[in-house]
């Protein structure tokens, strides 16, 4: 045999493996920004990558293409958001979709398997569900929540009021193919109804506006927050540019529902900060290549910033636990207090329905004060050196 056998288990990670030696053997070739590309922005098969002008983008593919037609890789499905870039690739090598892009380029879209839509012309990011009619059991319930996909936590806080009652019929061990009824059903046809329209709730894709200056400061604020029903965090990116600009954009959010056994609220918020921590950690290592000059923390709890202040208590295990891992991760100087109506991972621990994610301008762009300078930001620091929460 002179190939590699295409359906071995170990096919994926030999291809990998050629196509990254490749990127190694002839990186003095190129520019090095092109076996950059090749050693850390390919997924799998597939090539995602942001570069800040069109004439850097058709160099880009150019050299990308040349590089890799030396380990044998041929690129085709090429697709961008800018029309000039895209018509410096051959017809057959586009996407399907764009091998005539004199068509409305502002309304074409790629759309993939698992839900996420990219619509290339106005560069934004969505929803495409199909709802299917099913009875509304308990496996039908879970299987329609499970369907819909949403990696960054866009739509986090619609989300959980569904996974609260899929909560409620485990709790009231309702049977795997038993029918809602009553109060529980109207909840549930309500949601189903509003998922219909998550195609409407829009998210730009680039973090950094067109209009937008050289950034000058780039900052990463982490809300957490918990209720009596959930728990969840959400992170944005805030950036400053040379002439005191400033944008700010929702990286990711999360939303978990109370776990079955009960927790006392403030310990829930502590579980909603370590989240928040884990989540940070991850988006500075491996998901912005930016460097980064400030993360703030905030939490409206205050015996979380107690605890995480205080040096000299010992605390249960349930809290040490938490509290080791966030002081591994953070600093309590990171720490602020920020009130429940400006909290946005207040959506997040409460949920909302539909109609007010699309409104809350809150979740999708982060508090008001986050837009202004940082003289008037919320300047509470609680921070405790002795004592402990209960």
């Amino acid at each position: 045999m002179t190939v590699h056998l295409f359906w071995a288990v170990s096919s994926p990670s030999c291809a990998n493996f050629a196509l990254r030696l490749t990127a190694q053997m002839n990186k003095n070739l190129f520019d090095p920004i092109v076996a950059d590309t090749v050693l850390g922005n390919f997924y799998v098969d597939d090539c995602l990558k942001s570069v800040s002008s069109s004439d850097q983008a058709v160099s880009l593919i150019q050299q990308l293409t040349t590089l890799c037609e030396m380990g044998g890789f041929k690129f085709s499905k090429w697709v961008s958001n800018k029309r000039e870039v895209l018509l410096s690739v051959p017809a057959a090598e586009r996407d399907k979709e764009f091998e005539n892009i004199e068509l409305d380029y502002e309304k074409l879209s790629i759309e993939r398997a698992l839900g996420i839509r990219w619509s290339v012309g106005a560069d934004t990011l969505g929803f495409k569900n199909v709802v299917p009619s099913r009875q509304p059991t308990r496996r039908n319930v879970l299987s329609i929540i499970s369907s819909v996909y949403d990696p960054f936590g866009f739509a986090a806080p619609f989300i959980l009021p569904a996974k609260i009652l899929l909560q409620e019929m485990c709790r009231n061990n309702v049977q795997w193919v038993q029918e809602l009824t009553g109060i529980d059903l109207a909840r549930w046809q309500q949601w189903l109804n509003n998922l219909t329209n998550l195609d409407k709730l829009i998210i730009p894709r680039c973090f950094k506006p067109c209009i937008f200056g050289k950034v000058e400061s780039f900052q990463i604020h982490n809300f957490s927050d918990a209720s009596n029903q959930g728990y969840g965090m959400v992170s944005y990116l805030r950036l400053e540019d040379v002439d005191g600009k400033i944008h700010c954009s929702l990286l990711i959010g999360k939303s978990r529902v109370a776990p079955l056994k009960k927790v006392t609220v403030p310990r829930m918020e502590l579980t909603a900060a370590m989240l928040a921590v884990h989540i940070n950690k991850i988006i500075i290592k491996d998901k912005l290549s930016c460097q980064v000059h400030k993360v703030v923390f905030w939490t409206d709890s205050t015996s979380v910033l107690r605890w995480i202040s205080n040096e000299s208590a010992h605390f249960h295990t349930f809290v040490a636990n938490r509290i080791h891992t966030i002081r591994e991760s953070s600093e309590s100087s990171q720490w602020r207090y920020v009130e429940s109506k400006c909290n946005p991972a207040d959506d997040a621990s409460r949920g909302l329905d539909f109609r007010h994610l699309v409104q809350s301008q809150r979740w999708l762009n982060g508090p008001d004060f986050l837009w202004k300078s940082e003289e008037n930001w919320p300047n509470i620091h609680l921070l405790y050196q002795s004592g402990s929460a209960s």
